[in-house]
């Protein structure tokens, strides 16, 4: 089983909550064990799993890329002059892959998943899959 889901990122960078949006999607398949891995589908933008509780985390986060990864930078050589937003999708990771138990995805206590933009706003797809 898999999907592709598409949603409007609203900012240069952000960390969009997808966690809900992932486990209505796992429920509706009726899976109860296996992993569930998703990817983003761009170069610019990637996917991880960290705290969801407290919103300073994704802007101290998104903070913190900026100053390793400036937007502007004397030796860059890349055309479109996104080369930050790809150094940081390198750093976070395009996918993650989660274990799905008793119908339900193991996360931590405060752990959500993370669509992150790093060159928005923009039109973004990601994927999702089930393996049994």
């Amino acid at each position: 089983m898999e999907k592709t889901f598409h949603l409007r990122t609203n900012a240069h960078n952000e960390m969009l909550d997808i966690t809900a949006e992932l486990e209505n999607w796992m429920q509706e398949t009726g899976v109860e064990n296996g992993m569930l891995v998703v990817t983003s589908l761009h170069t610019t933008a990637g996917i991880t799993v960290n705290e969801n509780a407290d919103p300073d985390v994704k802007t101290d986060m998104l903070m913190r890329l900026d100053e390793v990864y400036p937007w502007n930078h004397p030796k860059d050589r890349h055309g479109e002059g996104n080369t930050a937003a790809h150094l940081k999708t390198s750093t976070v990771g395009h996918a993650q892959t989660l274990v799905i138990s008793g119908g339900k995805l193991v996360l931590g206590t405060w752990q959500g998943i993370y669509f992150c933009e790093f060159d928005g706003p923009r039109s973004r797809k990601y994927h999702a899959k089930i393996i049994k």
